[in-house]
This record gives C-alpha cells, sequence and structure tokens, in this order.
C-alpha cells in the first residue's frame, strides 16, 4: 500500500495529534501520501504537509483511505469512493465508532499490521436509490452504506409511506418516517428505531418504520435482492429524502425505488478485531455484572 488518501471532517484539539501520528507513520513506509483539500486547509498550520499532495476527487489509482474521525466521517468518504474499489480505513476520534472502529492510542500496531499484511477486507453491501421525478436530487452519488430514508418535512403530521416489495403490496406505514437499512446501517439510525442488529455479511436489508402509528407495524428483515418501491404522500408538498448524511427534497407522490448496489465498499478490518467484537464493546454487552 504506497498510495494513500486521507481524509477529514473536522479537527478538534485532541486530533492533531493523532493526524501528525498518522503522517509520521506514512512517511516511515515510504507512502505517496494525499490529503483531501479542505481537510488540508484544517490541518495546514497544525502539521507539516510539505510532503503531501491535495486531492479533490480519487481515482482507482489509489491503494487506500484512511478516515480520520467517526462513523458519520466514514459514510462521507464513501462518497469518494464509489465505485473505485478502494478500501477505506477508519481511525475513530469520535464518539461510538461502529465503522471507525481503530482507536488512537492504537495507531502503531495498527500500522505494522497493516503494511505486515494481517488485515482483512470486510465487504459492505450498500443501497442504490432513484426516483420518477425528472431531476434525481440523489445523483450522482445515490448510494448508502447505512440506509436510505424518507420523512416528514415542515409538519408535525405524519406522512403515509406505501410500500411495495418486488412489485407486491407490503403495506401503507403511517409513520413519520421509514428507514431502509443494510447490514452495515443496522446499527445506526435503524437500531434507534428498534431495529434489529445484523451482521454485515448477511445478505439482507431492514425496514424499520419511525414512531409508526400503526402498532402492530415491526421492523421486517428481507433478502437483500428485493426490489423496493416507495410512494409517500402527506399533508405537506414536499418530503425529504436521506442517503447516509446526503438529504433531499422531493414533491409528494414521488415513488423512490430502492435496490442493492452492485458494488460493495471494503473496510480494513485489522487481525485482533471483529463485528463481535466491537458491538460486545459498544453495546456494552459484557457489562452484566453476572459476566
Amino acid at each position: 500500500m504506497k498510495k494513500i488518501a486521507i481524509y477529514g471532517q473536522y479537527l478538534q484539539d485532541d486530533s492533531v495529534a493523532i493526524v501528525k501520528e498518522v503522517l509520521v507513520l506514512l512517511k516511515q513506509q515510504d507512502c505517496e501520501v494525499f490529503v483531501e483539500k479542505e481537510y488540508a486547509g484544517l490541518i495546514n498550520n497544525q502539521a507539516d504537509l510539505s510532503q503531501v499532495i491535495i486531492f479533490e476527487e480519487l481515482d482507482a489509482s489509489y491503494d487506500l483511505m484512511i478516515s480520520i474521525g467517526g462513523d458519520g466521517t466514514i459514510l462521507r468518504a464513501v462518497s469518494y469512493i464509489g465505485r473505485l474499489n478502494i478500501p477505506v480505513m477508519g481511525i475513530n476520534t469520535g464518539r461510538l465508532g461502529f465503522l471507525a472502529t481503530l482507536q488512537p492510542e492504537e495507531l502503531a500496531l495498527a500500522f505494522k499490521l497493516l503494511f505486515a499484511g494481517k488485515y482483512r477486507w470486510s465487504k459492505r453491501s450498500l443501497i442504490t436509490a432513484s426516483s420518477n421525478h425528472p431531476v434525481n436530487h440523489l445523483e450522482p452519488n445515490n448510494f448508502a452504506l447505512n440506509e436510505v430514508a424518507v420523512s416528514r418535512m415542515n409538519t408535525t403530521s405524519m406522512i403515509q409511506i406505501e410500500t411495495h416489495l418486488n412489485g407486491e403490496l407490503l403495506t401503507s406505514y403511517w409513520a413519520d418516517g421509514l428507514i431502509i437499512s443494510t447490514p452495515t446501517g443496522s446499527t445506526g439510525y435503524s437500531l434507534s428505531c428498534g431495529g434489529p442488529v445484523i451482521s454485515p455479511d448477511t445478505n439482507a436489508l431492514v425496514i424499520t418504520p419511525i414512531a409508526p402509528h400503526n402498532l402492530n407495524a415491526r421492523p421486517l428483515v428481507i433478502p437483500d435482492h428485493t426490489e423496493i418501491t416507495l410512494k409517500v404522500m402527506g399533508r405537506e408538498n414536499e418530503f425529504l429524502a436521506s442517503l447516509d448524511n446526503r438529504i433531499a427534497s422531493y414533491p409528494d407522490e414521488t415513488v423512490l425505488t430502492l435496490k442493492k448496489a452492485d458494488f460493495t465498499i471494503d473496510l480494513i478490518e485489522l487481525d485482533h478485531a471483529s463485528f463481535i467484537k466491537t458491538i460486545r464493546h459498544k453495546l456494552l454487552w459484557g457489562e452484566d455484572k453476572r459476566n
């Protein structure tokens, strides 16, 4: 791994030292280092960038992207990668860190393992979204690693979400919104709305209503080859559609079509880490006093 991109959204006081250490460790490995333009502007007065190159877009020649931040930073990093098959390694300077699992105190060991080839690629599926509206506001990055969600806009009233699976009517949800989650996103927004935790290598999607008025509406796990269509109606003229942290508005009765993407995102998982260890630690499953 010789051509490395670095991306971050924010530069907090406690992350300056992390950026400096990453640059030193990469220099020791004789890597060609590229830093995203806006992030470079944040760290320019805090660290020596004389030997790095600034980038605004990526191409397939990169060997790795390092994301410095939380899970939200990785989601934004993914929008740079798309179909380029560039693996991502997340250094967690955020709070929870289901995707950015590498802790700052582990950097020296992590880079040693990385350049020794002692890691796995955790392949993560994505969802793509298209609409029947003349202008697809979700383009060009019409994919989501965590979830696609529709929700009410400028109103406290519920919206109605008519939902079809492979052309067959499932139900019309009366709710504040609806989340269509990947296994990766099952530990995100969907989980906070009562959805299940799903192992990232599961070939499934989760449909989770947000505050449903249909009291018998519960999260539903479906095969990930299912085509989902959503038609949203409500008292306002528009509703919101979000792909991870990117948001667009659409007129009422616009139909959104959701499918599993035909490409994946590869997250670097070092040999000493695993999804099971992550959820046990992050969700405090080992904190039961009886254990």
